[in-house]
């Protein structure tokens, strides 16, 4: 495993500033709010060779009776057990405080090896006469970094790697299965990923909006490997009000582009949402694999058609990807949960599936003699062949006599025959046509 180096502090100390200056790029929200950071959000970088991961983590305040600084407090003491050197941020503008001893006693409990950020050291030369005053902390020499210019990240890298173990010679070759799981707030992400994980991994609180990062989180599992994503709730852009909510919409969109297959969360008690559909649209514009999760299906009062009408609601609701499965489960309960590893690696399968053109073709010479090709003013369209040049989504260019021939409606009835055949139910599929003597695919 590569080693793990945590970020810890009080709040507003700039821990994600620090954190998106080490691993090259703004992963982490940064905000001049107290509490922005609240879940823990993981990034991976190399330093002299050596790669390694980087965890950030909400801020820690030991005495609060707030239930999210709670929370993010636990979260923070779950990624120190978890990591191989932990770096606590200070800030040199505020000095030394009350939360700064506290937070450096409960790591000096913990036995981890713990390397001291005094931050905001922006200007260079002779260090700030109140730097030495963090010595009194008990943890060995401080090093001056500064987040925002970069000063010092090198210095500080170096000590954290003087706590690393050896490295390992092995060749890691990741085959996990990216899983985005979104949806609109408060109906249950972090509840599933956690009850999947096992573990209090993340945040989970009837306060919607609660996620406000991306999240992975890694499973091996004897159906194979599997990092879930979980994604802040995506609202209505009207109801996004504050910066900080915008960067969460924007870090969910972008937890879907970087997965292989998409949950797409729906809250049963509540029924189908026009807002359900826009997050589904993400996905399904994104060309992703999708499963239709229908959650809290414990809360409903059931008799014996009860999952056939909700079924046939989705399917009302979803109809521009009627290729997505559905599964109704509880989160809470765990019922049928367990069912989602083997459906996401079917649907992540189909996506990633190559045909050889001579099926293809085949399948084409098949399904234009059952229906013939379109005509207009008597001018027939002719298919000549069809080939794959792309996956995720599966791809196809059919090459024709005159693309304008080429009617919506038989362009689907190909995609239904591609789909039918080859067993591709669970991904979308793109078919482009192009007509002799364009470079271009034609829309």
């Amino acid at each position: 495993m590569k080693p793990l180096i945590a970020i810890v502090g009080r709040p507003n100390v700039g821990k994600s500033r620090l954190f998106n200056k080490l691993i090259g790029k703004r992963l982490s929200i940064v905000e001049d709010t107290p509490g922005v950071t609240r879940d823990r959000i993981y990034g991976e970088t190399d330093w002299n060779g050596r790669t390694f991961t980087l965890v950030d983590t909400g801020g820690i305040e030991p005495r609060t009776d707030s239930q999210i600084l709670s929370f993010m407090r636990q979260q923070a003491e779950i990624a120190i057990d978890h990591a191989t050197v932990i770096v606590l941020v200070t800030d040199i503008r505020s000095g030394v405080t009350a939360s700064d001893e506290e937070v450096a006693a409960l790591l000096r409990r913990s036995g981890k090896p713990v390397v001291l950020a005094v931050n905001k050291m922006d200007s260079t030369g002779p260090n700030h006469p109140d730097f030495y005053e963090f010595y009194n902390l008990g943890l060995g020499d401080p090093i001056a970094v500064s987040a925002l210019h970069g000063h010092g990240t090198g210095d500080l890298l170096d000590a954290c790697m003087r706590c690393f173990p050896p490295e390992e010679a092995e060749e890691e070759t990741d085959d996990a299965i990216s899983v985005a799981v979104i949806g609109k707030p408060n109906a249950g992400k972090s509840s599933l990923v956690n009850r999947i994980l096992g573990e209090e991994r993340t945040i989970v609180s009837e306060v919607a909006g609660t996620t406000r990062d991306a999240i992975d989180s890694r499973l091996e599992t004897d159906q194979g490997a599997f990092v879930f994503i979980d994604t802040a709730g995506i609202r209505r852009k009207s109801k996004v009000e504050e910066a900080v909510e915008r960067y969460s919409v924007l870090r969910a969109s972008m937890a879907v582009e970087r997965s292989n297959v998409c949950l797409i969360l729906i809250d049963a008690a509540e029924g189908v949402t026009e807002q359900d559909t826009k997050v589904a649209g993400l996905a399904h514009e994104a060309g992703k694999a999708s499963i239709l999760v229908v959650n809290k299906w414990d809360l409903i009062e059931k008799d014996s058609k009860t999952m056939d009408h909700m079924r046939r609601d989705v399917r009302n609701a979803f109809a521009f990807m009627p290729y997505a499965p559905i599964v109704f489960l509880s989160a809470k309960t765990g019922q049928r949960v367990d069912t989602l590893f083997s459906l996401i690696r079917e649907v992540d399968a189909q996506a990633a599936r190559r045909i050889p053109t001579g099926m293809l073709n085949s399948v084409l010479a098949d399904a234009q003699a059952r229906v013939q090709p379109p005509t207009d003013k008597g001018r027939r369209l002719k298919i000549y062949y069809m080939t794959q040049v792309g996956v995720r989504p599966p791809h196809f260019v059919a090459f024709c006599n005159d693309g304008k021939l080429f009617h919506f409606s038989y362009r689907r009835y190909l995609e239904n025959c591609i789909r039918d055949t080859f067993g591709l139910d669970g991904t979308p599929v793109v078919l482009s046509v192009r007509q002799r003597g364009d470079k271009e695919d034609l829309p």
